[in-house]
């Protein structure tokens, strides 16, 4: 089994469909994977059209347990004063991306538009992200790396 780090490359949405009928959208995204959540910042000045260029990581193991390797990425307009509102998500697999990883040391999918759906599956704007992959190399205790044996001469 691999270890490695999975990192998410949040660049921007377009399009993003409007939640309330009032006002704009503070959208921000918020990215699940195998029970691990990470959230971007909230983008007060882009409204539908947001530019985040966050990057977003995760400890990753390959193969690991449960085979849903997946990412599920919901973009949310924050609201001040009562719950945040989903505006859609978008699903990326990522199996054949940590493969790669673990055979070659590292894995990337360049950034990609992808659509991001409301519950019904309609659209509703697109969301441009990155992913990469990368395999950590052995660490010891306490993540000290351990090298090879060195000898030393005494004069």
């Amino acid at each position: 089994m691999a270890v490695g780090i999975l990192e998410v490359d949040v660049i921007s949405g377009k399009g993003l469909k409007r939640s309330e009928f009032f006002g704009k959208i503070d959208p921000y995204v918020e990215i699940h994977y195998k029970g691990q959540t990470r959230k971007s910042s909230v983008d007060k000045d882009g409204g539908r059209n947001p530019t985040w260029n966050e990057k977003l990581k995760w400890r990753a193991e390959f193969p690991g347990s449960g085979g849903d390797y997946k990412l599920i990425v919901k973009v949310m307009d924050h609201d001040t004063f009562s719950a945040d509102d989903p505006i859609g998500e978008a699903t990326i697999y990522v199996k054949e991306l940590l493969e790669m990883g673990v055979e070659k040391g590292t894995a990337e999918l360049r950034p990609t538009k992808y659509n991001v759906v409301d519950t019904d599956l309609t659209f509703v704007g697109e969301i441009l992200l990155g992913v990469t992959y990368s395999v950590q190399q052995d660490r010891g205790i306490d993540g000290e790396e351990f090298g090879g044996w060195k000898h030393s001469q005494f004069d």
